[in-house]
């Protein structure tokens, strides 16, 4: 039986390598689209408006179908469909936002069955989807680098072609069985309709704030990596480290420790980058709190996440704060908000260490 055991566990923490693989280059593929019709386009601010708006929305609606109907591959179609933007765009030349629609809806069949398989393998515990989400930071600045080198696109289809054995051998790991039951971070005493409010609140807040991250140091394309790959590494130990010392210590600690960093790093890589990477951690959190009142419903509580983020990055496209104190201050605020928030609608009484599989 411990042996069993052992290699259910082996199995369920690859499905989160896997899919952090696979989440990789489903953003290197998007984001060389983007990057490179935005270098040629009239409107490089309504680009990213329609990507965040197709990708991210219809992932509550193409999670929900899923969650009822399991047995369709999501990840294959997704795949499929970037591929099908990618020929229609580069190599037929057709209309440029008919080809973004195919590649944004494309993405987002991606990210739900990620999610879903991470979530239902992962027996209660943060790190698996925490590490496949973390994949999508590295993508996309990956992504928006190959298309400034001499990478035809060509290239890029083979990586989604090469994709496709990974999807399968991911699909191999999972079991007829796998379930979000374990997933028992919400508080009970509060409406379910409550929490799900809040915590697509919590995540509206952190998304509105991801573009007012003050990073004035950011200037060369090594600076633009780097902070990139430490969000992706904040993303991924905000699960881990939630398994090991309990998601409320890490939800309050990620959240008020990011805020000095990021005030007294402004113009300090590394001490900004420790603030980037404590923001970052929060993503795993707020999945699992839906998870936790949506059980058998992953796939829309992913997507409640990313209509989420999409709602707290529209303010960003019409209004722009240039005042850097003003700009803190906002962050400041509004991260103490998300602090109590997280504390009311976590369970007050889990504190379990899950034990870290990675």
């Amino acid at each position: 039986m411990k042996k069993i055991n052992e290699t259910l566990k082996a199995k369920n923490i690859a499905t989160g390598y896997l899919y952090f693989y696979i989440h990789l280059i489903t953003e290197i593929v998007c984001f060389y689209f983007l990057t490179t019709i935005a270098n040629n386009s009239r409107f490089v601010w309504l680009i990213p408006f329609i990507y965040d708006g197709m990708a991210f929305v219809p992932q509550a609606i193409i999670g929900y179908i899923s969650d009822k109907f399991p047995k369709i591959k999501f990840s294959i179609i997704g795949m499929f469909m970037m591929f099908v933007s990618y020929v229609m765009f580069f190599g037929m030349n057709v209309n440029v936002y008919i080809a973004l629609i195919i590649l944004c809806l494309g993405n987002a069949c991606v990210h739900i069955n990620g999610a879903e398989v991470t979530l239902k393998t992962s027996n209660g515990k943060l790190s698996h989807s925490a590490i496949f989400v973390a994949g999508g930071s590295f993508g996309v600045i990956l992504g928006k680098v190959l298309a400034s080198t001499i990478i035809p696109f060509l290239g890029i289809l083979i990586l989604i072609i090469t994709t496709i054995p990974f999807i399968m051998l991911a699909e191999t790991y999972q079991n007829k069985n796998d379930n979000c039951e374990n997933f028992k971070y919400a508080n009970k005493k509060i409406s379910p309709k409550i929490i799900i409010f809040l915590a697509v609140l919590v995540v509206m807040i952190r998304g509105y704030i991801g573009y007012g991250l003050p990073t004035s140091w950011n200037k060369t394309i090594i600076q633009t990596v780097i902070l990139y790959f430490t969000m992706g590494l904040g993303k991924a130990l905000g699960g881990i480290l939630s398994d090991a010392f309990g998601i409320r210590k890490i939800a309050v600690l990620s959240t008020l420790a990011a805020i000095p960093f990021l005030y007294f790093g402004e113009n300090i890589m590394i001490i900004s980058l420790i603030g980037v990477m404590f923001f970052s951690m929060t993503m795993s959190i707020t999945l699992a709190i839906l998870v936790s009142v949506l059980k058998k419903a992953p796939g829309l509580a992913f997507g409640l996440t990313t209509i989420g983020l999409f709602l707290g990055t529209v303010p960003i496209f019409f209004v722009k704060i240039t005042n850097p104190i003003f700009n803190f201050g906002l962050i400041s605020v509004m991260s103490l908000v998300c602090t109590i928030i997280l504390l009311f609608i976590l369970d007050k009484k889990d504190e379990r260490k899950n034990g870290i599989d990675v």
